[in-house]
């Protein structure tokens, strides 16, 4: 399943604007908080689909009935861009366990080309959870893909959530063909063009840089 929240009309289509405006950009703070607030959209969106039950809340005048999530899932990102997003899930699923994945593109010399590589990983056991992994930008899709291989070292989780700001065709393509049948895709808008160096056209710029500024 894949859902794009730019074909609803809702108060998110302002903050992927937003995150779109070159003006606007120049506000890093400003960028990070539409950032997380993508992510906190995405969380009320994502939270339908988990399974509840039903329990007793006391008040201070009586007894209500609340459906209330069995479970909180397992939230993953990619460092550094995908902090701010990562933020906005895990404001909504305050009591989740967390996962962190250093990938990187390591570029080719003298080529346009470039690898991804997984660095680092710190997550609890996924076995039999729910995963959530997140990152702004879903470009070729391979970076998502390796830290999803890179997860399994720690489990086999049993429902998978891809939550993106951007996405390319050709990225969420390449993602569906390797996660697994019933992943559910979780996107804030799908663009049709890469440049060759595999930034999405119109997208928005190296997310990372603009909300933690120029990497050497």
């Amino acid at each position: 399943m894949v859902v794009e929240l730019n074909r609803q009309h809702s108060v998110a289509n302002r903050f992927l604007a937003e995150l779109r405006d070159v003006k606007v950009q120049k506000d890093p703070l400003r960028f990070r908080r539409n950032l997380e607030r993508m992510g906190e959209v995405f969380a009320y969106e994502l939270s339908k689909t988990l399974e509840y039950r039903e329990e007793e809340v006391v008040s201070p005048l009586g007894v209500a009935l609340s459906a209330l999530p069995v479970e909180q899932p397992v939230l993953c990102t990619i460092l550094r861009a995908g902090l701010p997003l990562h933020q906005g899930l895990l404001n909504y699923f305050d009591r989740a366990e967390n996962a962190f994945v250093s990938a990187y593109r390591k570029h080719r010399k003298g080529e346009d080309g470039f690898d991804v590589e997984v660095e680092y990983l710190s997550s609890p056991s996924i076995d039999g959870r729910t995963l959530v992994i997140s990152d702004p930008m879903l470009a070729t899709g391979r970076s998502m893909v390796l830290v999803y291989k890179a997860m399994l070292r720690m489990g086999l989780p049993k429902a998978i959530h891809v939550v993106s700001v951007i996405a390319s065709t050709e990225g969420v393509e390449y993602a569906r063909k390797h996660f697994p049948p019933g992943t559910r895709f979780w996107l804030g808008a799908v663009d049709e063009e890469m440049t060759a160096e595999a930034y999405i056209v119109p997208g928005l710029g190296d997310a990372g840089d603009l909300a933690y500024g120029n990497k050497t």
